[in-house]
């Protein structure tokens, strides 16, 4: 049986900065490359105040300084988003009005790959967008 969202959010993940030695998804051979946690997305995002928008590139570069990286995986970054965000509409139960869901559509917006993807819809993001002045 295939593991649930909430169990892939809930694994054990420790942050890794490294120094990569060949070029990868835009990072240069030499620079150091944050994989950022699921937990730590979660805390970013959370932080966003309301009204307020960030893009995933920007959350990538914030979670890379405050980490003393030159850049995060953009690759794990939105995989970890992902979980973060489904697991949280897992733990909902369809209760999508929650003052303490995590805010997600403050990183992104209908059009976005990874909205696409999501079970709640894009229609839920630009409701939550529009909510908040952000479209």
């Amino acid at each position: 049986m295939a593991d649930s969202w909430t169990q892939k959010f809930n694994r054990d993940y420790a942050p890794v900065t490294k120094r990569l030695d060949k070029n990868f998804s835009g990072i240069k051979a030499g620079e150091m490359m944050l994989i950022s946690t699921p937990r730590d997305i979660v805390s970013y995002v959370r932080a966003i105040p309301e009204g307020e928008a960030r893009s995933i590139p920007q959350m990538r570069d914030d979670l890379a300084d405050a980490a003393g990286a030159d850049k995060t995986c953009p690759l794990t970054a939105s995989i970890y988003l992902r979980f973060a965000i489904e697991a949280e509409l897992e733990g909902l139960d369809g209760a999508e009005d929650s003052p303490h869901m995590l805010p997600f559509w403050r990183v992104l917006d209908a059009q976005s790959p990874l909205a696409k993807k999501l079970s709640c819809g894009t229609s839920f993001i630009t409701r939550k967008r529009q909510a908040e002045g952000l479209e």
